[in-house]
């Protein structure tokens, strides 16, 4: 099985750590991981936030060795209160954001931290028309573009995706973590009908897990290439998915042969990260010179005719599209708007969500651009029909057309899942 493969469905190191690694070795290694990080994150908050300023702290001495730099990778609240959190504690990194795929409300407070702005490669037209429609998870949009570009050379993985069976770097294993789950092999398994003796569906759309490379991993690593420079990120291992899987297998720093990374934050539960973005909130305030000096050092302090455009605190680093941090009343923190932000164009999660989703909260807040997304964003190659999100949408079983009976509020924003 191609490694190349394994590393976009399972992440940088694959399923398995190598071709000596026996399954149960593995399974016993997973299971200790998983341990490890449950105990970390059952420990008290403020445990939890001196252990985020030791693996800040030695995450720079590695770079000081290895005669690199660090930088802050920023977008939503979780990274922008690193970014403050490790200025409260003396690191003091640049941070970098293809910020134009954020809201507006969190665009706005990058600029107020003095966040350098990078551009996308490719616009979000391009991305869905191009490379393909980010939907159901980044993992299953992975498979089914593999399934939907079929070359010699993953023809063994394709061939693992409809059945489970792994080949010899897989152990060959049966029933594999490989094997689509029936409900969307019925729906895209039908690129290899003649090759497996199948009779599934295909859609009339591309599908890819590639979104976020173009529109903001490559312009960010080009940037840090560029600088000699490896990230802080914001993840933490509670959000599920890939970055749970990531974070409990290498911890909050990780030095590979060509990532590396710091997640201070990787043990924290959402209660950990609100409470923090609250006291970092605080210490923005009493500390607004530090992030006026770093405004004033980006272009978009001044004017087209180059005149400086004076520096404004921001009222609160938590961006208008979250609310508020409120108490539930039960001793849980949570944001009385999003609790999770992304690209308007997002849709892995989407078939998990309740109505309203974030495509009926995308056509309450900006009717113009649901509009645009769900009907026409798209030219179809063959008809010259134009589509959208729509007909994705319908194609999994999504609805979307009509307007939800859930009254919408001016604080329902989208929940984009990683």
């Amino acid at each position: 099985m191609n490694e190349d493969l394994i590393t976009r469905i399972f992440g940088e190191d694959g399923e398995l750590d190598s071709p000596d690694e026996g399954l149960e070795e593995y399974k016993k290694r997973k299971k200790e991981a998983r341990e490890k990080m449950i105990m970390l994150q059952s420990q008290p908050y403020e445990v939890k936030v001196r252990r985020s300023r030791l693996r800040a702290e030695e995450f720079m001495e590695q770079m000081r060795i290895r005669d690199k730099t660090a930088h802050v990778s920023v977008g939503g609240l979780d990274s922008i209160t690193l970014h403050v959190f490790l200025k409260s504690i003396g690191i003091n990194v640049p941070a970098v954001s293809v910020s134009s795929l954020e809201d507006k409300s969190i665009q706005r407070v990058h600029k107020a931290l003095g966040v350098t702005i990078l551009n996308p490669l490719k616009t979000k037209v391009e991305v869905l028309n191009e490379v393909g429609f980010p939907v159901i998870s980044k993992r299953i949009a992975g498979k089914i573009a593999l399934l939907q570009n079929p070359t010699e050379n993953n023809k063994t993985v394709r061939h693992a995706i409809i059945t489970g069976e792994c080949g010899e770097l897989g152990h060959f294993q049966k029933n594999s973590r490989m094997k689509l789950p029936q409900k969307w092999l019925n729906l895209f398994g039908g690129y290899e009908n003649e090759n497996e003796g199948v009779m599934y569906y295909k859609p009339n759309f591309k599908v890819s897990n590639d979104c976020c490379y173009w529109l903001k991993e490559k312009p960010c690593d080009d940037w840090a290439k560029a600088h000699s420079s490896y990230p802080f990120l914001g993840m933490m291992a509670s959000e599920g998915g890939q970055r749970e899987e990531a974070l409990t297998d290498h911890g909050c720093n990780y030095y590979g042969k060509t990532v590396m990374r710091s997640a201070p934050f990787a043990p924290y539960l959402r209660n950990d990260i609100l409470r923090l973005a609250q006291e970092m909130d605080t210490w923005y305030h009493a500390h607004t010179d530090v992030f006026a000096k770093l405004y004033y050092e980006q272009p978009y302090s001044k004017d087209k005719a180059g005149n400086t455009i004076p520096y404004e605190p921001v009222e609160a680093i938590i961006p208008a599209i979250y609310g508020q941090i409120q108490d539930d009343g039960h001793g849980n923190l949570r944001t009385t708007g999003a609790q999770r932000t992304g690209c308007s164009m997002c849709g892995f999660g989407i078939h998990m969500e309740e109505r309203p989703h974030r495509f009926d909260r995308l056509r309450e807040r900006n009717p113009k651009e649901w509009e645009f997304y769900m009907y026409r964003c798209c030219t179809d190659p063959e008809t010259g029909e134009k589509f959208g999100w729509g007909r994705v949408l319908d194609y999994i079983g999504v609805p979307w057309e009509d307007v939800p009976a859930v009254q919408l509020s001016i604080y329902d924003y989208p929940e984009v899942l990683p």
